[in-house]
């Protein structure tokens, strides 16, 4: 069992409106600190790997998608 919160700071790093398919890149900073892994038999916090990094990069491109008369990302 995972509590506690993800921290994010997404930011759109590029877009493209105009475009057929309007295109926006979006950059994020996932941070994990606050996140306790927890045993569930013993109720207790298990420790992360030493190596896990507890904030990473993370991207995403997203097309706009038409459907119908509906349109959506």
């Amino acid at each position: 069992m995972i509590r506690g919160e993800l921290g994010h700071d997404a930011k759109v790093t590029s877009l493209d409106a105009v475009a057929k398919l309007p295109t926006a890149t979006i950059e994020d900073c996932v941070d994990l600190s606050k996140w306790e892994t927890i045993d569930t038999r013993t109720n207790k916090v298990l420790s992360l790997p030493t190596n896990q990094p507890r904030r990473r990069a993370a991207g995403s491109r997203r097309r706009r998608r038409r459907s119908g008369r509906t349109a959506g990302w």
